[in-house]
């Protein structure tokens, strides 16, 4: 538990360091849109890929169960997500702005580095697998919430071939053909994949600079959302799994998934429509913060 309570110190201090710097002018909305850019399109797929370009590859045989418990899991969240929000004491104009929050965690710039240090290094790519639904369906629930359903639920055959999409493909490929990239081709992956997770901290502690610190513990609608998000949806899918005799591995990387703070995604997504990024920021930031205590708390469920 130490080793997880201290991982989740340091990505904060990241958190407080983009604070820092956009304080600072050191970053702006210009540079962090640029940032996002880089992170959802070059480094977060590299992350993906250089977690099977190792000498010992994760076991193909769970694959397909990992589908299959990924979809599951988000039938559950996004249910919640349409859900709950109406019974939280917000206008039903920030619905979307919590449902959001409710549905989709930040797997991809928080979640990868816990389940490695929870669950060791080969750990990241079942969790991308598990991920899977999500880098799918957040581009069509995700801006349906944020865009409060304004005719934008189409999908997009693009989100297939989106570069986390493609990155997801080619590791399945890898760890089915048991095929072991050269240094020459791993490494380059392995460097941008590790600019993943600094690069988005900055991001949203950046985006929290632009709130007044004081609003951001006065929200009470915040505090049960990060409740919801962090444990109780939690411990359901847990309850869930064990009822279900899923694979206990399985079942536990995606507990620990399903406990990550509000997604960094959702304020890309905000400052994108341009709508809700300061209760995005609460959110992001209350849930960052008081996953430093939930997710060890919820590993003794476990």
């Amino acid at each position: 538990m130490d080793a997880i309570v201290t991982q989740m110190i340091i990505l904060f201090i990241l958190v407080i360091i983009g604070y820092y710097l956009s304080k600072k002018k050191m970053m702006d909305a210009d540079f962090d849109r640029k940032l996002s850019g880089l992170v959802i399109n070059v480094t977060c797929p590299s992350l993906i890929l250089s977690s099977v370009m190792d000498d010992t590859l994760p076991d193909r045989g769970l694959i397909l169960p990992l589908l299959v418990v990924g979809f599951a899991t988000y039938v559950i969240l996004i249910g919640a997500a349409f859900l709950l929000p109406r019974y939280l004491p917000v206008k039903s104009s920030d619905r979307g702005i919590y449902s959001f929050m409710l549905a989709f965690g930040n797997v991809g710039f928080i979640g990868y580095p816990i389940v490695a240090s929870i669950f060791g290094a080969n750990a990241v790519f079942y969790a991308s697998i598990l991920n899977f639904p999500s880098t799918l369906l957040i581009f069509v629930f995700g801006t349906l919430f944020i865009s409060d359903g304004q005719g934008k639920m189409r999908f997009d055959w693009r989100t297939l071939y989106c570069p986390a999409m493609i990155a997801s493909y080619l590791s399945i490929l890898i760890v089915v053909t048991g095929w072991v990239p050269p240094r020459v081709i791993s490494t380059p992956f392995i460097l941008l994949g590790n600019v993943t997770v600094p690069a988005a901290l900055l991001i949203i502690g950046s985006s929290i600079a632009q709130v007044p610190i004081r609003r951001m513990f006065g929200n009470t609608a915040i505090y049960l959302m990060s409740f919801l998000r962090l444990m109780l949806v939690p411990l359901l899918i847990l309850y869930l799994s064990r009822l279900c005799r899923v694979d206990e591995t399985i079942a536990n990387i995606n507990v620990v998934l399903a406990a990550m703070p509000v997604a960094s995604y959702g304020t890309l997504f905000c400052i994108q429509y341009q709508k809700g990024e300061v209760i995005m920021a609460e959110g992001t930031f209350l849930t960052t913060l008081l996953s430093v205590l939930s997710i060890p708390l919820l590993t003794m469920f476990l």
